[in-house]
C-alpha cells in the first residue's frame, strides 16, 4: 500500500499489539486493513468499546460495488421476540446513503437515531 499511496502514514503491527492500542486510545488509528480473520475479531473488539454489535454498522466498500450490514448476525435466538436492536441496521444504511452520495438524508437519520438514545426512554435488553 505504500508504494502505490505514499502520502499516507502506514505502520505494521502485531495483532495483540493492535488491540492494546485500540483500548488504550482508539484515536491513534484511522483506517486499518487487515485479514479477513483479524478484521472480525477488531470489529468485535471495537463494538465493546463503543456498546456492543447491536450498535455497530458496517460497510465493505470495493472497487465497483458496496454491502452495508449490521456487524452482528441474525440472532436466531431473539427472533420474533421484539429484542433485537435496530440501531446497527440503521445506521449502516445511514452508510450506505453517505456511500451513494446522499449524505444530507443520511445525517438525517442519523441524528433522529442519536435523538432517540440520547432521550434514553427506548432501550432495547
Amino acid at each position: 500500500m505504500k508504494k502505490k499511496f505514499p502520502d499516507i502514514g502506514y505502520d505494521e503491527v502485531q495483532i495483540d499489539n493492535l488491540c492494546l492500542k485500540l483500548v488504550k486510545d482508539p484515536t491513534q488509528l484511522d483506517v486499518m486493513l487487515m485479514p479477513n480473520l483479524y478484521g472480525d475479531i477488531i470489529s468485535d473488539l471495537c463494538a465493546g468499546l463503543i456498546g456492543g454489535l447491536g450498535l455497530t454498522p458496517s460497510g465493505n466498500v470495493g472497487e465497483n460495488c458496496a454491502v452495508f450490514e449490521s456487524v452482528h448476525g441474525t440472532a436466531p435466538d431473539i427472533a420474533g421476540k421484539n429484542l433485537a436492536n435496530p440501531t446497527a441496521l440503521i445506521l449502516s444504511g445511514v452508510m450506505m446513503l453517505r456511500y451513494m452520495g446522499l449524505a444530507a438524508h443520511g445525517s438525517l437519520i442519523e441524528q433522529a437515531v442519536l435523538d432517540v438514545i440520547g432521550a434514553g426512554k427506548v432501550r432495547t435488553r
